[in-house]
Order: structure tokens, then C-alpha cells, then sequence
């Protein structure tokens, strides 16, 4: 059994059009070309198989690519709309940024490419900013303007481009952040990591938040400058 397939026999991927965006944007594709685990060095068919497996996995400076199950589960409570405008903060090898921009531009039409959605990708350690830029260029996303790669502390947003749909975080944080809460449009939401929790939070005024809580997991811890 593939993994997309035992993902959705498990019951992390449920939504049509995100089952489809894994289905087409293809995790080998932003891994390293070697991948290091101490001594143990895998070359291209290694990384291939790696791939597969449902595991977090290296990526170089402390960082993974995450998890398959993880990415997914964030991924169907976020609920990301085509057309939409998301915030993709820690976004590392471009996997989740990928997987947003296919799923936001599935309406794009015409020369003018209206309805395509935009993805900010926000990421603090240069190499892996330039490492997932060149990642996500392998698709057509930041040729069309879909995708948008900035490096900078993800703590602090980017009020450039705010409000924003939707706010994906990929790296444990203590909180969430006040410039993630500003910078959300009413009736957004903000799925992210704290602790070993994910959370939910969807914006029903511009003080008051929903808040829901799924424990069990581990992640790297976001870098702030």
C-alpha cells in the first residue's frame, strides 16, 4: 500500500483536493539529495524509498521535513480554499508550501490567473529559505506568482501581505504569537504546534478565538531572531 493510500485508510487525509495535491506534488521532491544519519549516507534510490515512509526526515540545520501523518492532519484542519491567501510560516523544504498552492490554485483561469490563491512562505534560516524556493520552482508556483518565498522570523508574521485566510506553522512554538492573531481575517484560522499539541484556532471576532486542542505530537522548535 502506498503512503497517500494508507493515509487515507487511517483517516489523516479525507478531503478530495487535499488527497489530490498529495497525490500530485510528490514529498522525493524536496528532500536533499544525500540525506545524513550519522554515519549512514542515502543516495538517490534510498531517498526515493525514504520518501515513502511516514516519518519526519533530515533536511540539514537542525530541521526536518515532517512527518506525512502530521502534514496531512494540519493540512484538513486548516481547510485551505482554492483562491484563498495563506501564511506559511517555518516552511523548510517547501513540502506544505507546494502542497497549499496546488490546492489554492485549483480555480486559476485565463492570462490574468484570477482565483489562483497566493502562499506566503516565510522561513528564518537562509539556506533552507533557498533550499525550499528552489524545491517549490520544480512546480510551476512562484513562476505563476502563486507562491511567494520571504526570509524573515515567522514569530512576527508578515504584516506586508496581512490579513491572511488561513496561518499554517510548522515548527513548536511556546504561544501563539499577537502578529499571527492580527494579521488573520475573521472567520480564519491559525493551525499550529505548541508544546506537543497542535492547535486550532479560528477567528470569530477580532478578540475572541475558538480554540481546539490535539495532543501527540513532536516537532522542531520555531527559530525566532
Amino acid at each position: 500500500m502506498s503512503l497517500i493510500d494508507s493515509l487515507i485508510e487511517g483517516g489523516w487525509l479525507k478531503t478530495p483536493r487535499i488527497i489530490n495535491a498529495f497525490r500530485k506534488i510528490h514529498r522525493v521532491d524536496f528532500l536533499p539529495a544525500r540525506l545524513n544519519f550519522g554515519k549512514n549516507f542515502g543516495g538517490p534510490e534510498d531517498i526515493k524509498n525514504l520518501a515513502e515512509l511516514n516519518e519526519a526526515l533530515p533536511i540539514g540545520y537542525g530541521q526536518t521535513i515532517s512527518q506525512p501523518l502530521v502534514v496531512a492532519f494540519m493540512t484538513e484542519q486548516l481547510n485551505p480554499q482554492p483562491g484563498e491567501k495563506i501564511l506559511d510560516i517555518g516552511s523548510g523544504s517547501g513540502w506544505t508550501t507546494a502542497l497549499l498552492a496546488h490546492i489554492l490554485s485549483k480555480n486559476c483561469t485565463g492570462s490574468t490567473r484570477a482565483n489562483c490563491g497566493r502562499v506566503i512562505a516565510i522561513e528564518v534560516i537562509p539556506e533552507l529559505k533557498e533550499f525550499g524556493e528552489r524545491n517549490v520552482a520544480k512546480y510551476d508556483f512562484i513562476k505563476s506568482g502563486i507562491v511567494e518565498f520571504i526570509c524573515a522570523d515567522g514569530s512576527k508574521g508578515y504584516q506586508e501581505k496581512a490579513p491572511f485566510d488561513k496561518i499554517l506553522v510548522s515548527a513548536t512554538a511556546e504561544r501563539v504569537f499577537p502578529a499571527w492573531k492580527e494579521q488573520l481575517k475573521i472567520g480564519g484560522r491559525i493551525v499550529t504546534p505548541i508544546g506537543s499539541s497542535i492547535w486550532l484556532f479560528i477567528k470569530k471576532t477580532e478578540k475572541e478565538f475558538a480554540e481546539i486542542e490535539y495532543p501527540g505530537f513532536a516537532f522542531v522548535p520555531l527559530i525566532e531572531k
